[in-house]
């Protein structure tokens, strides 16, 4: 694992990436609202995804100043576009070949909660070079209208006691512009905690990237 700070517009963002030899893609990962690149079911399915060959880049998309005005008036979380214009930045990043920056080769997006509505408005901004998206519980109609120019082939896995939010999913896989999947993890909650919830939403996600990242 390297770490890194990223530039992403005026800012800079720590990340970590983590690259196998030989990488066939690369992950971006986008956290949900209140968490961070740390968050212990992200590296979960990162751990996992690099066991299929795959590099990862988990990054903190606000700065630890944001963070601390974050944590008292909890606004910048739900700034879908503030955090998808900062992936979409990390995109451009990534394209550079700069050292350090990925395993290269095709790009991925992987969003949790109100992250996967930024990975698909980054999608939507950066067709050319998102090449597939996984939401986990996410809130794709965060992304409201972008949602049709989401070419990318999408899935999107939703917790079967998560009912809302798969309503939410349903809806929105209904007017994505790519192919999309709705795929439910039977007895999940929104946070996925339960049993064999979290190895399910990475065994999908990683046959979901290898299959569209080729």
């Amino acid at each position: 694992m390297t770490e890194l700070l990223i530039p992403a517009g005026r800012v800079r963002l720590a990340g970590d990436v983590t690259a196998p030899a030989g990488a066939a893609g690369t992950v971006l990962f986008a956290h949900g609202s209140g968490s961070s690149r740390l968050s212990p079911r992200n590296q979960f399915v990162a751990a996992a995804l690099r066991q299929r060959n795959l590099a990862t880049v988990l990054v903190d998309l606000l700065t630890d100043e944001e963070e601390r005005v974050d944590v008292v008036t909890a606004e910048l979380r739900f700034d879908v576009e503030l955090l998808a214009a900062r992936l979409i930045d990390i995109l451009d990043w990534l394209g550079t070949g700069a050292a350090g920056a990925g395993g290269g080769g095709p790009v991925g997006l992987f969003g949790a909660s109100t992250g996967a509505a930024a990975a698909l408005l980054a999608a939507a901004g950066r067709p050319d070079a998102v090449r597939a998206v996984v939401s986990r519980g996410g809130r794709p109609d965060l992304a409201g209208g972008a949602l049709p120019a989401v070419t990318a082939p999408t899935l999107l896995l939703v917790g079967g006691l998560d009912t809302q939010v798969l309503e939410l999913n349903e809806r929105a896989a209904a007017v994505l512009g790519g192919p999309v999947e709705v795929r439910v993890v039977p007895g999940a909650g929104h946070l996925f905690e339960e049993s064999g919830a979290l190895e399910a939403v990475a065994a999908d996600a990683g046959s979901w990237f290898i299959e569209h990242l080729r």
